[in-house]
């Protein structure tokens, strides 16, 4: 696995509270069905802190990071 990092359109409330809509990997767009989870946390695979979204795209659960001022995913 390695960490790839990927565009994100984000929607970010008045609150500051960012929510992942769109991903674009490789040049092809994902839209994020939903949203389940947000928790501070480190991605054992590939290394890197910080937030982690665990969201649903096309049916399927995976996960999407925020590291400092970036997205990124850990691509197979």
């Amino acid at each position: 696995m390695k960490k790839t990092y990927v565009k994100v359109l984000t929607e970010i409330d008045e609150n500051g509270k960012k929510t992942p809509r769109i991903i674009n990997f490789d040049g092809v767009e994902y839209v994020i069905d939903r949203v389940i989870d947000c928790k501070r946390c480190a991605s054992m695979r590939v290394g890197g802190i910080g937030e982690r979204y665990t969201i649903r795209i096309g049916g399927k659960i995976t996960y999407i990071y925020y590291e400092g001022d970036k997205w990124f995913v850990e691509e197979k």
